[in-house]
């Protein structure tokens, strides 16, 4: 059975069977949740597992014990309501701006399919309240640093956690304000935390994963965007589309180099700009930028596609600790919180968003070049009395380079915390964090070529591109005029790096992405 999206109803979450699907529907968009009725049992076994091992009495770490280095602390059976509490207020340490709302939805969405797959030993009424908060819209305030990615993200889950207490803000409502008055608002009840519970809430990747999620969905959009400028840029160079013969690409089989170049045939298809020049035209080959796209888009659209399967894993997994598992009352410590898959993932979508922001700043820089375009110097008539293209090209490049050093991989760095008994930890919160950073430059240098390779098309009228990239053309056309004389540039970019971030770039070639979109 798998977790099903209804447009109109929301989701009915099957523990362990969320699609990918799923996720991008919470992450656009606030989408009513139920879990499934049939989750329910699985979460009383596991309560009754942790009620039996406190009424024993016996040390249980994260039951009846102290926390990491302090687990050999055994806590009698009256405090461990307020070990719990203690836990979530003294790990409750983030700092930084709060996470958007968008992600928050996915942490939330992802931690209750966590503890629902009954491994967690939290009561009913935990998930409940998850449901609850998430339903009525009401946001945690989840400060963005002070994870490691190791013992799972505890600061941010933390403050996740306090919401369900009543303890600090919450956003609510399009406002910040305390949890307690969002609480009453929305007719929910505060918890008290009881034994394993709060260890349950904050052990786990759950914000590592959904800010890597958030990464992967906007990678996606760069990519697809950035496959859109570029052949618009092909056209604008008056470029071959000889190099995206499907022949070229068999012969290799890299399988997103094969789906990439047909993408490309069928974004120029019938181009009246491209059938102008095949006789006469004295050049043999095109720059790699060019020339060379479907290689490089094609090694992202595969890394991209990699990096979606580990997350959509990650996204269905049990990953607190310790692990309960009823059916032989076993209760075994292990350190499935340890991010090391989300922060590789992470990493080489990192590359990926890097690459497709590199090549494409490198079609500007061909584009603004009357020598290799053969189009006016940078894109403007009166050259010299206009600076045309001249320093939007110079923001591309800034941002390219901003981008080269962010793609250092976060995952090989490690500082030992918790005296040294948190030895190896995988940084995957930061190597998920960075991708918006990332994602935002890459979206400003594909906007830049979309205007400059706009403007291109222009100045091979009348003859007409493709019936794609005409309707991208027009779309473009609708939010940003032509550039003819210098002015204002700013909004016309921010135009521009909305339509990529949005989707709407490739939204007139959508159905060429669809298998991009498992």
């Amino acid at each position: 059975m798998h977790t099903m999206t209804d447009t109109n109803h929301g989701i009915t979450l099957q523990p362990g069977q969320l699609a990918l699907s799923d996720l991008r529907a919470v992450w656009a968009g606030h989408v009513p949740l139920t879990l499934a009725a049939g989750a329910w049992p699985a979460i009383e076994a596991s309560v009754a597992l942790v009620d039996a091992i406190v009424a024993k009495g016996d040390p249980a770490y994260g039951i009846n014990t102290g926390f990491g280095i302090l687990a050999k602390a055994h806590i009698p059976n009256e405090q461990l309501a307020t070990l719990q509490r203690n836990l979530i207020l003294s790990h409750a340490v983030g700092t930084g701006p709060l996470i958007a709302d968008n992600i928050v939805r996915l942490i939330v969405l992802t931690k209750i399919g966590s503890l629902a797959r009954g491994y967690s030993g939290v009561r009913p009424v935990i998930v409940e309240t998850l449901l609850a908060l998430y339903n009525a819209g009401i946001m945690p305030a989840i400060p963005c640093q002070g994870s490691v990615g190791a013992s799972g993200d505890l600061a941010p889950l933390a403050h996740m956690t306090l919401a369900m207490l009543g303890v600090g803000p919450v956003r609510y409502r399009g406002e910040v304000v305390e949890a307690q008055d969002a609480l009453r608002a929305a007719g929910i009840e505060p918890v008290t935390l009881g034994a394993k519970e709060g260890l349950a809430l904050i052990n786990g990747t759950q914000v590592s994963t959904a800010l890597a999620l958030h990464g992967l969905f906007m990678a996606e959009r760069v990519l697809e965007a950035g496959m859109v400028a570029g052949m618009l840029s092909l056209d604008a160079a008056r470029g071959s589309d000889a190099p995206f013969d499907a022949r070229i690409h068999a012969v290799r089989g890299q399988p997103g180099q094969i789906t990439a170049a047909g993408i490309y045939r069928e974004l120029v298809a019938g181009s009246a700009i491209r059938a102008s020049h095949l006789v006469g035209d004295e050049r043999v080959q095109d720059p790699y930028s060019l020339r060379c796209q479907p290689q490089v888009m094609g090694a992202a659209m595969d890394i991209i596609a990699n990096s979606g399967r580990t997350l959509l894993i990650e996204a269905n997994a049990v990953t607190d600790n310790p692990l309960l598992f009823p059916e032989d009352g076993a209760i075994i410590s292990g350190g499935n919180f340890h991010a090391e898959p989300v922060a590789f993932a992470a990493d080489t979508l990192a590359l990926a968003i890097a690459e497709i922001g590199a090549l494409s700043e490198r079609r500007i820089a061909l584009l603004i070049d009357a020598n290799l375009s053969g189009l006016p110097a940078f894109l403007v008539r009166e050259p010299g009395l206009n600076s045309g293209f001249m320093i939007a090209h110079v923001t591309a490049a800034a941002l390219a380079s901003e981008n080269k050093s962010l793609a250092h991989p976060a995952s090989v760095d490690s500082l030992p915390t918790s005296a040294n008994q948190e030895d190896h930890v995988s940084m995957a919160t930061f190597a998920a964090r960075r991708l918006d950073q990332m994602a935002h430059n890459t979206s400003v240098i594909v906007g830049i070529e979309l205007l400059a390779a706009a403007q291109g098309i222009e100045f091979h009228r009348p003859l007409r591109s493709s019936e794609h990239l005409e309707h991208v053309h027009a779309q473009l056309r609708t939010r940003v005029a032509p550039y003819d004389a210098d002015r204002f540039f700013a909004p016309d970019i921010e135009a521009a790096r909305l339509m990529v971030v949005n989707g709407e770039l490739s939204a007139s070639c959508k159905e060429l992405f669809t298998a991009l979109h498992p």
